[in-house]
């Protein structure tokens, strides 16, 4: 897998970049880099990327900028690489659309870890049959990776289409909180980071996402799919 995939490393700490590339091009990855916004988005611009480590703070543009301005064109995953590890800040990289949030204390063999796992909820490998989920106001294709809402295709970041997908696969099943920290987050994160995940995919498939008919919270346990 690895040596099929890019890798965009952003961070204006040239020995952080240099250490992230080392582990990343011994593990197969094709590696970019850059160390401000502006080189980033010419390099995203430029070459197929599939999947970025972005630092927040950098002169110029931070990194929750340049994310916004990504997540206008692209759904590419993106993994946040911050040196502070309140949930502020976390909040806001996922609220804008990030897809992890790594604090730079974490070894770098984590760090490529988390990056093969996002990559790996991201596969855009295509089923050979066509098949759809078909929940009247809601369909997805599943070959296509595309879903629909009222006839309207939805943009959806790979972890949102791919949470999406697990829900609508397994209808009035309840996932815990655990369970989807463990398949999408490898155990790391906490109630804060799904909150904020499924409510921005709420925002995007729900006809009122204050009372969502289909992603619906079961209080203190975790949340089901209700198929409309």
């Amino acid at each position: 897998m690895s040596s099929l995939h890019t890798i965009l490393v952003v961070d204006d700490d040239q020995s952080i970049v240099e250490l992230l590339r080392d582990f990343l091009e011994n593990d197969y990855f094709q590696v970019i880099t850059a160390c401000d916004a502006e080189q980033a988005w010419n390099a995203f611009q430029s070459e197929p990327i599939h999947c970025i480590v972005l630092d927040i703070m950098m002169p110029g543009q931070n990194g929750f900028e340049l994310c916004r301005r990504i997540r206008a064109e692209s759904d590419v995953p993106i993994l946040f690489l911050s040196a502070r590890s309140d949930d502020v800040d976390k909040i806001r990289g996922l609220t804008l659309g990030g897809d992890d949030y790594i604090v730079k204390t974490a070894s770098p063999g984590e760090i490529v870890a988390r990056v093969k796992a996002v990559l790996r909820r991201a596969d855009t490998r295509q089923p050979k049959a066509e098949q759809i989920l078909d929940y009247g106001r809601i369909k997805l294709n599943l070959t296509a990776r595309e879903v629909f809402v009222e006839g309207n295709n939805v943009v959806l970041t790979p972890k949102e289409y791919e949470l999406l997908r697990l829900f609508a696969e397994h209808p009035r099943q309840v996932f815990t909180y655990d369970q989807l920290l463990a398949k999408f987050w490898d155990g790391v994160g906490d109630r804060h980071t799904i909150r904020v995940h499924l409510s921005r995919l709420r925002e995007k498939i729900e006809g009122d996402p204050n009372q969502p008919q289909y992603l619906v919270n079961v209080w203190g346990i975790g949340y089901r799919f209700e198929g409309g």
